[in-house]
């Protein structure tokens, strides 16, 4: 399934015309599935694989949708859903008499789900099987807006097979606010944060630390991507060093003329190498 062409996935008015586009592809009956599918898994059919996609790419933007909270690109998140579309695709198995939209939607939330924690600030948080569930579900297990009671926390803990402390604690994580660092100007009487730090500018082990660390973010960076080939330099400067929320996989793809999953294997280990590089000898 790697010579499927997709409609392209972009932002804005691109994201609108993709989705009507992608509306407009007529539903598949059970009989269709089952017929495209043993021709998939019998003769190894692309254009049977092709056509089971294009058909469920409605899903995916409607699962994606449901992520919109996460403040990722949503072409981006179609993107790796759809890529879950096409592994279900490929491990489906009409005979079991599921219907593909069912047996699908598992493999479209994976692929969400690990891009969402490859990139989202608060992922760190979650690190075991059963803090990701915890991470993904405790918004729509809360009954209302307010601050989870010490009962509502164990049955949610209970559920989900964790702690109620980590309940409270994924809680409190996912609901802080920004402080503002700085008083406003307008009000003399203020106090913020700022008003009660040491200024440790000058201390000697901090000035040999922010050195170190300016090497290596100015000569370390550019020495590590230099160390990369053209291709692979251009989608990492594209899509992390940009001064925009950067491009997404699938412009890159189109710019390359490859597929978005090629341009994600290179982005990944480009940055694995300049990992490598980066390291302190």
């Amino acid at each position: 399934m790697t010579t499927m062409t997709l409609p392209a996935i972009a932002s804005g008015d691109s994201l609108d015309r993709y989705i009507q586009q992608i509306n407009a592809i007529p539903l598949l009956s059970q009989d269709e599935e089952v017929s495209l599918a043993t021709r998939l898994h019998e003769h190894n059919d692309l254009d049977a694989a092709g056509k089971l996609v294009m058909s469920h790419l409605r899903v995916v933007v409607s699962i994606a949708r449901g992520y919109a909270g996460y403040g990722l690109p949503q072409a981006d998140l179609i993107q790796e859903g759809n890529i879950g579309l096409m592994k279900a695709v490929k491990r489906f198995e009409p005979s079991r008499g599921v219907r593909l939209f069912s047996f699908a939607v598992h493999w479209i939330r994976a692929e969400i789900h690990e891009y969402i924690l490859r990139n989202w600030r608060l992922v760190r948080i979650a690190t075991t099987k059963a803090q990701r569930k915890l991470f993904f579900n405790l918004r729509s297990m809360k009954s209302s807006l307010a601050s989870l009671s010490h009962t509502e926390a164990k049955q949610i803990a209970d559920d989900l097979g964790v702690k109620p402390e980590e309940v409270l604690e994924m809680e409190t994580r996912m609901s802080g606010q920004d402080v503002a660092l700085v008083a406003d100007d307008g009000d003399e009487d203020s106090y913020a944060p700022i008003d009660w730090l040491a200024d440790n500018d000058n201390e000697p082990v901090a000035v040999l630390e922010r050195r170190a660390t300016d090497r290596l973010q100015g000569e370390g960076l550019q020495s590590a991507l230099e160390g990369l080939d053209a291709r692979s330099r251009r989608i990492v400067e594209a899509r992390w060093l940009a001064d925009d929320s950067g491009a997404t996989l699938h412009e890159l793809a189109d710019e390359f003329g490859v597929s978005a999953e090629r341009i994600r294997q290179i982005e990944v280990k480009a940055l694995q190498k300049m990992k490598t590089a980066l390291a302190p000898a």
